[in-house]
């Protein structure tokens, strides 16, 4: 029996230890759970780490490989640009040359060939230098679009809105585009020059200044007119290559018009003999003859011919060298015929 307690009491002991032991597990697991549950946070926090940097390694591999691929096309793309600057800088360097060469050759040309338009080759280079700055201007923007076009920028509408532009200055400076084409061909013809005795719609005077927009002419009362070129009508100029002044002389009826025309000759001879004359008349007097006469007069007419502008201060001396010969041949001349200004209205007949 003893035997038998002590069995009992290992027993009871050993149940007391069990039921210790599932009280203890149960107030435990709590714990337990939440130490399952941070370390199963943990594996799946490490699993985001690693898919995290796997994703990482992918984004910059690609954004690599974009920079790498756009630093490639962006190299091209400079190289293309040097290249195309390059070219479009030689290509007109050569046009430049060819035209200078063009240039030389027209003013060569013309020089050797004997013309009443004097130089040109000032005119020459002028209009060739205003040309060019077109040209070159116009190669550039065509460089300028090419270039553009490298970089992938649609030049399309570029192209359109200067198209726009253009029609719309157009339009608006029309006036000004008419004088200036105007005034390029009265340049490029040689129409006027500088120093010319020019009639402009009507207006006699001297040219003081010719350029592509306007003409600048001034009378002989010092009135400074001046004409856009696009509204010159009629234009007269009276030193082209040469002048010449009309010389009218009037005599009395009793006199032999062919004394009067001996007179006028030697006269004219006489002026041109003389040093500071000769250069300055082409040719001896021409004497043209009897040009009208009446019962009182008769008119005679000479024509002197000299260099542009000139022929003011020659006919000028001629005739009053004439005069000082009709005196010294007792030649007679007409009295002045008196002039009679018509009554005022209103005033006592």
């Amino acid at each position: 029996m003893p035997e038998f307690r002590g069995l009992h009491r290992r027993s009871t002991g050993r149940a007391g230890d069990r039921s210790g032991q599932r009280e203890t597990v149960k107030a435990n697991m709590p714990r337990v759970a939440s130490l399952a549950s941070c370390r199963n946070f943990c594996d799946n926090l490490r699993a985001a780490e690693a898919g995290g940097a796997v994703m990482s390694a992918q984004a910059w591999d690609t954004f690599i490989d974009e920079m790498m691929t756009f630093g490639l096309d962006g190299v091209q793309a400079l190289i293309r640009v040097a290249l195309v600057v390059v070219a479009g800088y030689l290509i007109i360097k050569l046009l430049r040359n060819g035209f200078v060469r063009l240039e030389q050759l027209v003013i060569a040309a013309t020089e050797r060939r004997e013309t009443p338009y004097g130089p040109v080759g000032q005119r020459i280079r002028t209009l060739s230098s205003v040309l060019w700055t077109i040209a070159n201007g116009f190669l550039w923007f065509i460089v300028v679009l090419i270039v553009l076009s490298q970089f992938g920028i649609n030049v399309g509408p570029i192209l359109a809105g200067a198209g726009v532009f253009g029609l719309a200055a157009g339009l608006g400076v029309q006036h000004l585009v008419r004088d200036l084409v105007s005034g390029f061909f009265l340049i490029l013809e040689n129409q006027i020059r500088v120093g010319d005795t020019a009639i402009i719609n009507g207006v006699t005077g001297l040219v003081e200044a010719v350029t592509f927009r306007t003409v600048i002419l001034r009378d002989q009362a010092g009135v400074v007119h001046v004409f856009p070129n696009g509204t010159i009508n009629t234009l007269a100029n009276a030193t082209m290559g040469w002048s010449a002044s009309l010389i009218d002389v009037v005599v009395t009826a009793k006199e032999d018009p062919d004394r009067i025309m001996a007179i006028m000759r030697r006269v004219g001879d006489e002026m041109k003999a003389e040093t500071e004359y000769e250069r300055l008349m082409l040719e001896a007097v021409e004497v043209f003859g009897l040009e009208n006469f009446t019962e009182a007069t008769l008119t005679l007419r000479a024509r002197v011919k000299t260099l542009p502008a000139h022929q003011l201060a020659i006919g000028r001396e001629y005739r009053r060298r004439l005069k000082k010969a009709f005196d010294a041949e007792g030649v007679g001349t007409p009295p002045p015929q008196p002039t009679v200004a018509p009554a005022a209205p209103g005033a006592p007949s």
